[in-house]
């Protein structure tokens, strides 16, 4: 693949496609996405990488009883002005179990906003278990925006397992992330959201979780950074419709003038529903910094190791 600097430090920061410090191209299936266009795809004997023929986006195809395969699919952009909206479809099949590295990463050097709508849709097969890891990163000199929007729909048919891990590195100035999901019986959705936001950025982060099989369970988790003007929104809305656990909680460090907004929902249908929401939004204690500081460590790199600790 011909990529630029630029492009080569999103796709080792959001993919962790490195070997030293550049880029390396991964073994397995994989599509690579710039600036709005494949500029290379592998697919292999057990996971199939195609093209859709009727709109911008992938479908991607794993085979039932495919077993310890990874697909990467990230995306770079790098020039200002882009705008685009990615339609990706995952068809797994029965008793497999995968792994799938996705995350955007923007370059932008210049005055108007680049944006990325990536909508990802898991049609999760009996038995099969997968874990989904997509980072979002964004940094450049220019005065235009760097927009990210995802949109996740999981699907889990009986005995299915996803877990979700979404981090928001750095950089992003507007996000508006969408995750809805429908459960089969003995199913387990697991989120684990990591998010950081700075300057005036803001970020909103919504869920919705329909548990309709007996014995369904979700658990979702979100752990945030808000520094200097910027504004986060969590939304977590779980749905009982059997007998089923759910558990959604926010946790979340303000600093400066930043603002974070914890929404919870729960709808319990039934009375075999156990629903529970928790939220603690506060500070850092000032003698977590004291005690780093006594260590020999300033303000700001007793702060900068609290904020990384916390979101690990």
């Amino acid at each position: 693949m011909e990529l630029n600097d630029y492009e080569k430090e999103i796709f080792c920061t959001v993919a962790g496609t490195t070997n030293g410090d550049d880029f390396e191209v991964p073994a397995g299936a994989y599509n690579f996405r710039v600036n709005g266009k494949s500029v290379g795809r592998n697919s292999t004997k057990n996971i199939d990488v195609k093209p859709k023929t009727d709109k911008s986006g992938l479908d991607i195809t794993i085979k039932p009883g495919t077993k310890n395969e990874q697909v990467h699919i990230p995306v770079a952009i790098s020039a200002t002005g882009i705008k685009e909206a990615v339609y990706n479809d995952f068809h797994i099949g029965d008793n497999s179990e995968v792994t799938i590295i996705a995350g955007c990463g923007i370059y932008n050097c210049g005055p108007t906003d680049s944006v990325h709508d990536g909508i990802h849709r898991f049609y999760i097969g009996k038995n099969a278990k997968i874990k989904y890891i997509e980072k979002h990163y964004g940094f450049g000199p220019g005065r235009g925006g760097k927009i990210l929007n995802p949109i996740t729909e999981v699907h889990l048919k009986e005995n299915s397992e996803a877990i979700l891990e979404l981090e928001q590195i750095k950089g992003v100035d507007s996000t508006i992330r969408k995750t809805t999901a429908d459960l089969d019986k003995n199913t387990k959705l697991i989120v684990k959201e990591r998010l950081f936001t700075h300057g005036r950025q803001t970020a909103e982060s919504v869920y919705e979780v329909v548990l309709n099989g007996k014995n369904s369970t979700t658990d979702i988790a979100s752990r945030s950074i808000a520094q200097d003007l910027s504004k986060q929104t969590f939304k977590a809305t779980i749905i009982g419709n059997n007998k089923c656990r759910g558990h959604s909680e926010c946790d979340a460090i303000l600093m400066d003038e930043a603002e974070v907004h914890a929404i919870p929902a729960l709808d319990a249908k039934t009375k075999d529903a156990e629903l529970i929401h928790e939220a603690a939004i506060g500070k850092i204690a000032s003698d977590q910094i004291k005690k780093l500081m006594t260590l020999g460590l300033t303000k700001k790199q007793a702060e900068s190791k609290i904020i990384n600790g916390f979101l690990r």
